[in-house]
């Protein structure tokens, strides 16, 4: 199963059906890796129907294609599959289908849509800026025999939510995937945190030529900026915003 769908798992909803359904919009820009022969379900209704699988509790391949088999006729149709106009039974597609169709599909795309469909249902904040962190992780059960495990970089808000991800590529690092990564977030009035890795020149440009603010951290590996960081005056920094220019109102005693 590709890891984008474990994105879904991160936001409680009380509705699966209905957020599938929702997510089926974003996934226009996902390209279909099957020959143009054969192709008897849509697209956008076999992974809505596998993110269905996943909001309901489904956490593994055989889980999901089990609950796509049991899911009554009206939600099957809801989720896009086809009705046969002779018996009137909604066909579902065979476990062997949906499991090849997602070991093929493109994993960054389909990164990039269910990332801008949890933007998009994410409650707005309030003022001030939108915390994001960027960190990554080792895909869980990805290393075989022949290769090494699988590593994402991800960029989640601190309510949880995913916003986007991609695969870092083989026998590279996290540094070269970091603006692909945030080009499809809006960075505007954001605050990006990261790891000392990040700590790049490019990246602080990239980001602030986006809106964005950030804060690094910086270590002995980039020895001019940590002797300059080192050297201000952090004794008399100040811990707190400083106070309002205009004293509160008070009510005087009668």
């Amino acid at each position: 199963m590709p890891a984008a769908l474990d994105q879904l798992t991160q936001a409680s909803v009380p509705v699966p059906l209905t957020d599938a359904v929702a997510l089926s919009g974003f996934l226009g820009l996902v390209p279909d890796p099957r020959g143009v022969r054969g192709r008897r379900y849509q697209l956008s209704a076999l992974v809505t129907a596998a993110a269905a699988g996943v909001l309901a509790g489904a956490r593994s391949l055989t889980a999901i294609t089990e609950w796509i088999s049991d899911a009554p006729a009206w939600a099957c149709r809801a989720l896009g599959f086809p009705l046969d106009p002779l018996t009137g039974t909604v066909s579902v597609p065979h476990p062997h289908t949906l499991r090849r169709l997602l070991v093929q599909l493109d994993g960054d795309a389909l990164d990039q849509a269910i990332g801008a469909f949890l933007a998009a249902r994410t409650t707005p904040t309030g003022p001030g800026l939108r915390a994001i962190a960027v960190d990554g992780k080792a895909l869980r059960g990805s290393r075989t025999a022949t290769t090494p495990y699988i590593t994402l970089l991800a960029a989640m808000d601190h309510a949880g939510h995913v916003l986007a991800q991609r695969q870092v590529a083989d026998k590279s690092n996290e540094i070269p995937t970091f603006q692909p990564l945030l080009d499809c977030i809006d960075l505007t009035g954001t605050i990006i945190t990261t790891d000392a890795l990040h700590t790049q020149h490019a990246h602080g440009t990239y980001l602030r030529t986006h809106g964005a603010h950030y804060i690094a951290q910086v270590k002995a590996n980039h020895p001019g900026l940590f002797d300059r960081v080192r050297r201000l005056p952090w004794t008399v920094a100040p811990t707190s915003p400083p106070p309002s220019a205009t004293p509160p109102a008070t009510t005087a005693d009668p």
